[in-house]
């Protein structure tokens, strides 16, 4: 084979160009290593042989039967080639009873040669009724020879198989993949074990060889199993290790520490709080100084329900930086969240954000926000105050990795809502750094333990369940407007009723408006009939509601087309409580904190994903007064979107709809950056349903590295590591 491994034997080469293309472009699977590590989605049983008499209507059964006669028939078609179909029908018998087969088009010439009168065969399929008769539409067939016991025993190994059914294409059936893995099948012998030894007999795995083999060829569902649990092992154990090398690499980077001064800042902003922090909150504090003293970088994850109070332990953190003579940075996904966060820093800190100012505190620092679309004076300035040290705290968007932004000394970087930032964008601001900065990523979005330990599993996870004291409890309700109209009607009558309480209310559609026509929400396909029909916008809805059912109310509008002034002049005349209704795209998803608003509708609420919805819904119930939240929707109760919303209307535990709406997702990619998608590098692990392995392998794994960090006593796990990280996702772990 010219020195080329088995497994990276081109496939072109094995099983010619025109297989080799189809499978590259459609399926991803390159040499024959790949095409063994796609594994086969289900089994199917041929069944246990059932004779003729007792068929089962709609099941797939497997019976042994003689040819009594074969017809062929030939039809007008528009869909045939020269306007002429043809159909063979095939009538088969037991001595119990008789069964008939139909195949059709191209499918009838071969059966048409095989299956003569007086032919005996196993036949499988699912058992149908056309005419009021049974029968089997295009079934597999096998024609058996020999007799006695020959034919008997053909007879039973044939029937008692499992069928792997592969992902496959319309290009490339199922049946076709597998008869490309049988040609291969043989190379699997050459597979380097990733496992050590030891790890691998301590729990009783079969080596990779034979569970390739069984995976792809099984016996019973023993077999399948047992293939299963290693193959699962490699996923998990070799993708735990690529983490756990990017830890240890990161432990090894050198880092200024960053501890408080004893009187300093921090102390006198915790002396100035009008309450007392949370138990969970001192505890997640307590993790991040402990980290910001060490001479190598933070690398943490601070995640927490919506309203948790992650923005406060965030400032002390960065106050802590402040007080040890750094800079810190906070990057917000957008300028509204990013002038929210500067607005509710400068007010928690009063004079403490005043340094350099009249009336400024003895122990403080300028807070300066920098984003896209600043005046020129204002923008110049905040940069002037970054690059002297002036200004200890700066909130921004991605105006702050630009390359004219300079710091003096910056020590800790403060990313909010990690999802919406590429690796990239992080990286350029921790370039920004004499040393490596600490590192603080943020996210409202809960995420199950072991997607966490996969997706971020080079960081260090803290976890905020516990909601401040003074925060109400939300009612989220579905309302079925095409099924139900009046349940519409009372919606708007509640927004009216709260309103005349003083309160306020969002609501949220999934589009602007005056955009083209007939797109289908968020990018996703139509799926029914509600779904044609172009989603709600802010537009329409804000206008239908102030001559409608809201009329007399203030309705002002907020999206991500406005203008920066304008969006921020809408904010606060809606947190000042100058607005009744606030009409929105998703920019108030994350962030905004107005205690007073106590409402939300949520129009075409199908169209936005679990965590998304539960992400809105946290901007109501802030203050003392409770939180009303009601999903709109025109989709029919038995639909899964329908069932997606009663779920998320079920439960507040945001932990507990993170694995509802990952179980619906899939986890796409863990180490590329799409959240989610086609394409994995997980085929046989499920990071919801194999939390005890990915525990074990990311023990496992910090073990093995700790002791060899190179790898050098273990080639096999190299080896494979290489193969798991092409160079895209190498940087992708680089950057971390």
């Amino acid at each position: 084979m010219d020195g080329v491994p088995a497994l990276e034997e081109p496939l072109k080469k094995t099983l010619g160009p025109a297989t080799a293309k189809v499978m590259a472009e459609h399926l991803g699977l390159h040499t024959v290593g790949d095409l063994l590590h796609h594994y086969p989605r289900r089994y199917e049983e041929r069944g246990q042989l059932t004779h003729l008499a007792d068929l089962p209507m709609d099941e797939h059964v497997t019976v042994v039967a003689q040819v009594a006669e074969a017809r062929l028939h030939t039809f007008s078609s528009s869909k045939a080639p020269r306007g002429k179909g043809q159909r063979l029908e095939v009538t088969i018998t037991d001595g119990s009873g008789r069964l008939q087969l139909v195949f059709f088009g191209n499918g009838v010439h071969k059966p048409h040669k095989d299956l003569l009168p007086g032919t005996r065969a196993m036949f499988s399929g699912r058992v149908s009724v056309f005419n009021r008769r049974l029968q089997l539409a295009h079934p597999a067939y096998e024609p058996l020879r020999g007799d006695g016991d020959e034919a008997a025993e053909s007879v039973d190994s044939w029937a008692g198989a499992l069928i792997p059914i592969y992902p496959a294409t319309a290009k490339l059936e199922s049946w076709k993949i597998a008869k490309a893995v049988q040609t291969v099948l043989p190379s699997v012998q050459e597979a380097v074990d990733p496992l050590p030894d030891s790890l691998r007999e301590g729990r009783a795995l079969v080596r990779l060889p034979e569970a390739l083999l069984k995976i792809h060829r099984p016996h019973t569902r023993a077999d399948v199993e047992d293939a299963r649990a290693r193959l699962k092992w490699d996923e998990a154990f070799v993708l735990q290790v690529a983490l756990a090398r990017r830890r240890h690499a990161d432990a090894q980077l050198p880092a200024v520490a960053r501890e408080p001064a004893a009187d300093g800042l921090l102390t006198a902003f915790d002396a100035k709080l009008p309450f007392t922090l949370t138990d969970g909150q001192k505890k997640v504090s307590a993790e991040i100084f402990a980290d910001l003293a060490t001479r190598h970088p933070m690398h943490r994850l601070l995640q927490g329900e919506v309203g948790s109070g992650k923005t406060m332990v965030a400032l002390r953190a960065m106050l802590a930086v402040v007080d040890s003579g750094g800079q810190a940075a906070m990057l917000a996904p957008t300028e509204v969240l990013a002038q929210q966060h500067h607005r509710s820093v400068t007010e928690m800190m009063g004079e403490l954000a005043e340094g350099g100012m009249l009336g400024g505190a003895e122990h403080s620092t300028k807070v300066v926000l920098l984003t896209g679309s600043m005046g020129t004076a204002a923008r110049r300035q905040a940069l002037l105050d970054l690059v002297t040290g002036e200004a200890g705290i700066v909130i921004g968007t991605h105006a702050l990795i630009e390359d004219k932004v300079k710091f003096h000394d910056l020590g800790l970087v403060v990313v909010d809502e990690q999802h919406r930032f590429g690796v990239e964008q992080r990286d350029a601001l921790r370039g920004k750094g004499a040393q490596p900065p600490h590192l603080l990523v943020m996210t409202a979005t809960p995420i199950p333990r072991t997607v966490a330990m996969t997706v971020f599993g080079d960081l260090e996870t803290s976890v905020l369940d516990q909601l401040p004291a003074g925060r109400s409890p939300i009612a989220s309700h579905v309302v079925p407007a095409a099924d139900k109209p009046h349940f519409l009607a009372r919606a708007w009558e509640r927004v009216r009723e709260e309103a005349a309480k003083g309160h306020q209310a969002y609501v949220v559609c999934p589009r602007i408006g005056d955009e083209e026509e007939g797109k289908g929400g968020r990018g996703k396909p139509a799926q029914d009939e509600a779904e044609k029909r172009p989603p709600l916008a802010v537009l329409e809805v804000a206008a239908q509601l102030s001559q409608g059912p809201l009329q007399g109310l203030r309705v002002e509008i907020l999206h991500g087309r406005m203008q920066p002034d304008d969006k921020d002049a809408v904010m606060r005349r809606f947190t000042a409580g100058e607005t009744d209704v606030l009409v929105a795209t998703t920019v108030i998803e994350v962030g905004v904190n107005v205690p007073n608003a106590t409402a939300m509708v949520i129009m075409d609420a199908d169209r936005f994903g679990v965590s998304q919805l539960h992400q809105l819904r946290g901007r109501v119930g802030r203050g003392s007064a409770p939180g009303l939240c009601l999903l709109v929707t025109e989709m029919p109760e038995a639909s899964p979107a329908r069932a997606r919303l009663t779920a998320v209307a079920s439960t507040l535990d945001g932990f507990e709809l993170s694995r509802i709406d990952l179980e619906q997702r899939r986890e796409g990619d863990v180490l590329g950056q799409a959240q989610s998608g086609v394409r994995s590098s997980l085929r046989m692990l499920a990071v919801i349903d194999d939390e005890e392995i990915i525990a074990e392998a990311r023990e496992e794994a910090t073990a093995v590295v700790a002791a060899d960090p190179d790898l050098t006593d273990v080639p096999g796990l190299r080896t494979a590591l290489d193969a798991l990280l092409d160079e895209e996702r190498e940087q992708y772990l680089d950057k971390g």
